[in-house]
């Protein structure tokens, strides 16, 4: 049976960008990736100032495109390009085609390996596996499923089935994985190994739209492509 989870959601801060599509909680702060840019900025994690944002301690460039995803792991960036960025700005040389999963310096914005979508095709989200280490979970838009990606040989391991569509951020957890249904605005908790549903939660139209997630200390972390805020959900 599905827990319907009723948590606490609260709005944190807009993101420096206009469309932030993807974000990371490290030690060092927030990461928020643009989908316009494909910039990615490190933030503090604080309540917003009277201006609604908080500081921006690093700014770089990447040679991602239509960014729709953002993890950390490795010491690096991982960033879901999600085909080109013909509909926001002019092609570059390094845009995907299709989709591709960067791996990426956070200090200068380097591409250290670029990889392609499993199945092709575009993607929405990705994940480095704390728990697992040297393991991807990639999201596929073609056949609506989370793959379990080995970095190593950049061979699918697992693929689990998606409940809905339109999935977006994703977050590994001890007992599960948590993705994001922008469209339905839930985010479920899915077993690893089937992707049977175990909770849920709805975000309901009084908040923010969420896109990106991320794991914030015992609760997460969520942004809106739409209206750049940055929400907080406590359990």
């Amino acid at each position: 049976m599905v827990n319907e989870m009723t948590p606490k959601i609260e709005k944190l801060f807009r993101s420096p960008y206009s469309v932030p599509n993807g974000l990371q909680v490290t030690d060092e702060g927030v990461w928020v990736v643009d989908q316009i840019t494909d910039r990615v900025a490190l933030v503090e994690l604080t309540q917003s100032s009277d201006y609604g944002v908080t500081k921006l301690i690093r700014d770089v460039p990447t040679e991602s495109s239509n960014t729709s995803g953002l993890s950390y792991g490795e010491d690096a960036l991982w960033l879901a390009a999600n085909g080109s960025g013909k509909m926001w700005r002019q092609i570059r040389s390094t845009d995907a085609n299709e989709g591709d999963v960067l791996k990426v310096d956070p200090q200068t914005g380097k591409t250290l390996q670029r990889y392609n979508i499993p199945d092709g095709g575009g993607t929405h989200g990705l994940e480095y596996d704390n728990y697992e280490s040297g393991y991807l979970w990639v999201e596929t838009l073609k056949n609506k499923a989370l793959h379990k990606v080995r970095i190593s040989d950049w061979s699918v391991q697992n693929t689990i089935p998606l409940p809905y569509d339109r999935a977006h951020g994703v977050v590994r957890v001890k007992d599960g994985i948590w993705v994001v249904h922008t469209s339905d605005r839930l985010i479920v908790k899915l077993n690893v190994e089937d992707g049977g549903k175990l909770d849920e939660i709805h975000v309901s139209d009084e908040y923010p739209e969420p896109h990106g997630l991320s794991l914030s200390g015992d609760g997460l972390l969520y942004c809106d492509a739409t209206s750049g805020w940055i929400v907080k959900i406590t359990f």
